[in-house]
């Protein structure tokens, strides 16, 4: 019985435009996790903790859809790192925060400061209304991906 022949499965078109997009941040973020000496796991509970200021490790296993062992052993790494610090939980003793160290913030803030700079240099053919357009559009899309592969 002959097999059929393999078929390519590509995308064309805005959709094609979108991976490749995503594949060049996923490899910047790659990159960037390694350049910090962290795991792309430990960047993005760096990148949530950032974004939050202070989160129970619960909160941030459930974002990164991890089980509270897992965060325990990457929060353990990251306060190892001086990125991270635990901080109790002013009404509950037996609770605790994750927090950046200043470590953690100087950490961040070059993150951030470097992929702005790289977006600003990727975006120099742009005026300034199509920036503009291109961030709206963008963040519309997203948006929109974000609501229709929510679970219900």
């Amino acid at each position: 019985m002959a097999q059929p022949a393999p078929l390519a499965h590509t995308l064309t078109g805005f959709p094609a435009a979108a991976t490749l997009f995503v594949s060049a941040l996923d490899a910047n973020r790659q990159r960037i996790a390694q350049d910090s000496g962290v795991s792309a796991t430990e960047l993005g509970a760096l990148f949530r903790v950032g974004r939050s200021m202070s989160i129970p490790p619960k909160d941030l296993a459930h974002h990164l859809g991890m089980t509270n062992g897992a965060i325990t052993a990457i929060a353990r790494r990251l306060v190892d790192a001086n990125l991270l610090h635990r901080v109790a939980h002013p009404g509950d003793r037996r609770s605790l925060y994750l927090e950046l160290t200043q470590h953690g913030h100087d950490v961040m803030s070059g993150i951030h400061r470097d992929f702005s700079e790289m977006l600003a240099a990727c975006t120099t053919s742009l005026t300034a209304m199509q920036l503009t357009a291109f961030t709206e559009a963008l963040t519309s899309v997203a948006a929109q991906v974000r609501t229709r592969s929510a679970r219900p």
